[in-house]
């Protein structure tokens, strides 16, 4: 067994992926034709967004949907960076919401909070050995 896709459900699937290119830099790998479904070309592990309509249709039941008006979901999204204080600004920038600007963590990393547009938390940070 091998951890191959983390799936967030969204309003507009397109719209999100264009803000992760612009936030953070991740080029999009596949979009579906129907828009429903898309990729970002993240590495070893996939970050894909699907529509909610198709979320309601494959889970068969409700689900605590996404939402930036609400408080974030006890999940996040780790990007590593060497430069946490120009990787936060250019999410800022690219329309993030700031949960906290870079700090220095007692076991020496840079960490960094920010919102995405369509409410997932993101942890920008550095290595954990840099």
């Amino acid at each position: 067994m091998r951890f191959g896709y983390t799936i967030v459900y969204v309003e507009k699937v397109a719209e999100t992926l264009k803000f992760y290119k612009e936030a953070f830099g991740f080029e999009t790998r596949f979009l579906h034709e129907s828009g429903q479904y898309g990729e970002l070309d993240t590495g070893e592990t996939t970050i894909a967004f699907a529509s909610h309509s198709m979320g309601e249709m494959v889970l068969g039941s409700p689900y605590q949907k996404v939402d930036p008006m609400a408080a974030p979901l006890g999940v996040e999204f780790a990007f590593v960076t060497g430069d946490v204080a120009a990787a936060y600004a250019k999410a800022i920038s690219a329309g993030a919401v700031s949960i906290s600007p870079p700090v220095g963590k007692p076991w020496g990393q840079v960490v960094a909070y920010v919102r995405s547009q369509e409410g997932s938390l993101v942890e920008i940070c550095s290595p954990m050995n840099g």
